[in-house]
């Protein structure tokens, strides 16, 4: 199947979703996630309507962005290194995965304008996995409204695998709690229940570029 193809049974999934939730389909972002696949690829799936683009490492963002012709939000998804910050606000609209207070105030001193960030928290308490931990979220986003240059609207998780649904869950709570917007949760596998759950965000790849070689 082509992109287009891909796109359009997955767009089937998710406004079903919706309906399910009682939601509108505006509700959800979808962020197509194209680590591993070139700039043709990611042109393809612009062309098709993806809006938002999705990208796990600064180094393959860097190299692929420049030869994409296509117009789109670019979202940092994978573990931020402090010292790429410089690169990531060069080259993201979006970082989704800011873990720490000091994370953020070095992505403030790079930026020469607010930054739309997300915190990353470690919904499932996985010592493997970063995020801030459930237990000091509101200290976190206290902390990280007070950074001028950073603009802090939503969370986001990458929970443990089986049973999605308690951490998706769980998430929605900590972002109610702490007054966000956005909610950066769910992937090919089980964005439905995400979007059952509340995510506002969809991070997905294999359904719209296929497997990875």
């Amino acid at each position: 199947m082509t992109i287009a193809e891909n796109l359009a049974a997955l767009e089937s999934r998710i406004i079903a979703a919706c309906q399910r939730a009682g939601r509108k389909r505006s509700d959800v972002t979808l962020v197509a996630v194209s680590k591993t696949f070139g700039a043709d690829r990611v042109d393809e799936a612009i062309a098709a309507g993806v809006t938002h683009i999705g990208e796990n490492r600064v180094q393959e963002a860097r190299d692929k962005k420049p030869q994409v012709r296509g117009t789109a939000r670019w979202h940092l998804i994978g573990h931020l290194q402090s010292n790429k910050a410089n690169d990531a606000v060069r080259i993201f609209d979006v970082i989704e995965t800011v873990d720490s207070v000091e994370l953020a105030q070095k992505i403030a001193r790079a930026s020469d304008a607010a930054r739309d960030v997300l915190l990353q928290v470690n919904v499932g308490d996985e010592p493997q996995k970063s995020g801030v931990a459930t237990g000091n979220v509101d200290n976190v986003v206290q902390q990280i409204r007070e950074v001028d240059g950073i603009k802090l609207i939503g969370l986001m998780a990458i929970p443990p695998i089986g049973d999605p649904r308690k951490h998706f869950r769980r998430l929605r709570e900590l972002r109610d709690q702490v007054g966000l917007e956005q909610l950066s949760m769910g992937m090919s596998e089980d964005f439905e229940i995400a979007i059952e759950e509340g995510s506002t965000m969809v991070r997905i790849g294999r359904a719209i570029f296929g497997a990875r070689g």
